[in-house]
């Protein structure tokens, strides 16, 4: 499955929460990092050499003239804010990391792209990658799809990753989201029969080290990356929120009156100062209301890539930590 491993790995995002497992995990490994980021004192803390750079401006590296591979894990991901934000760093960013990559020589660009680019409001499973896109549900998705199209007309060797519902150890998204929904009724559409995927983070760790040293025939292919468990969304809060030490409570509400709740609470809040994220967007009530699940088959069959933690063991380990 694998050719020439990689020496010198150029890792955007590195002060985040994938980028920094994925340079810790790399540095353990014996590989030269260079970690970007746009926190110098977290980039102090990391374990691999580091340069602050905004790739949202016009970066330009001063310790490093050539490197093997690129990982581009940087981006504004979130359910809510302007768009401008967004354009600047989901698609100005990645624009600059592509010409950074030329610059550097690299032999493999991994770009790290989101299954938000699937979202539908209905029931969608074992979602290929092939599927035909919808209209992009927010202004995250959008700028990810833009991205996505900016990597494969790059004429690099790129790889795209789409990972499901990251969380682990150091995760200050989706499960303290979710720890903190759990405080307060939760509307629950359908029962909380709806059911995703999530994606322990060590998984996608070595999902992207798969990429990196996949064979040049992966070149220009996009994979889906999941824990590979279809798990009902009433019983990730519910896990979630025991772990925290939180009873979640859970009120039955139809689909139709979540999402246009979440609608209305969207539209008072574009006409709030400063815009403040609501307590539900309608992204949020559409991922309790409808399944959505990813089949990983041809990251299987191609990269050699396999889920090894399921949610019940990486909900242990994330608290443990």
């Amino acid at each position: 499955m694998s050719e020439k491993v990689p020496e010198r790995i150029v890792v955007s995002g590195a002060t985040g929460f994938l980028g920094g497992h994925l340079c810790a995990h790399l540095v353990a490994q014996g590989f030269d990092v260079l970690g970007l980021g746009r926190d110098a004192s977290k980039g102090a803390a990391l374990s691999c050499a580091f340069e602050a750079v905004d790739l949202a401006e016009t970066p330009s590296l001063t310790t490093l003239q050539t490197a093997d591979v690129f990982v581009h894990a940087a981006a504004l991901s979130s359910a809510w804010g302007p768009r401008v934000a967004f354009e600047r760093a989901n698609v100005t960013g990645t624009r600059h990391a592509l010409a950074m990559a030329h610059k550097l020589g690299v032999r493999r660009f991994v770009f790290i792209s989101s299954p938000s680019v699937y979202f539908r409001f209905r029931d969608q499973l074992h979602l290929s990658e092939d599927t035909l896109l919808p209209k992009p549900v927010n202004a995250y998705a959008a700028t990810k799809v833009a991205a996505e199209t900016l990597v494969r007309a790059s004429g690099l060797d790129a790889i795209i990753l789409r990972p499901r519902g990251l969380y682990g150890p150091g995760d200050t998204a989706l499960l303290p989201r979710l720890i903190r929904a759990a405080a307060r009724p939760i509307p629950l559409p359908r029962g909380g029969k709806a059911v995703t995927d999530l994606t322990f983070v060590a998984d996608v760790v070595r999902a992207i080290v798969a990429a990196m040293t996949a064979p040049p025939d992966c070149a220009g292919r996009t994979y889906n990356i999941s824990g590979g468990e279809a798990l009902a969304i009433g019983d990730i809060i519910t896990a979630a929120a025991q772990a925290a030490g939180i009873r979640a409570r859970f009120t039955p509400m139809p689909a139709v009156v979540v999402l246009a709740s979440a609608r209305l609470a969207e539209g008072v809040a574009r006409l709030t100062p400063g815009q403040p994220e609501p307590v539900i967007t309608a992204y949020g009530a559409g991922i309790l209301a409808y399944s959505q699940t990813l089949d990983i088959s041809r990251a299987g069959d191609e990269l050699g890539f396999v889920p090894e933690v399921r949610f019940a063991d990486g909900l242990k380990r994330t608290f443990a930590a």
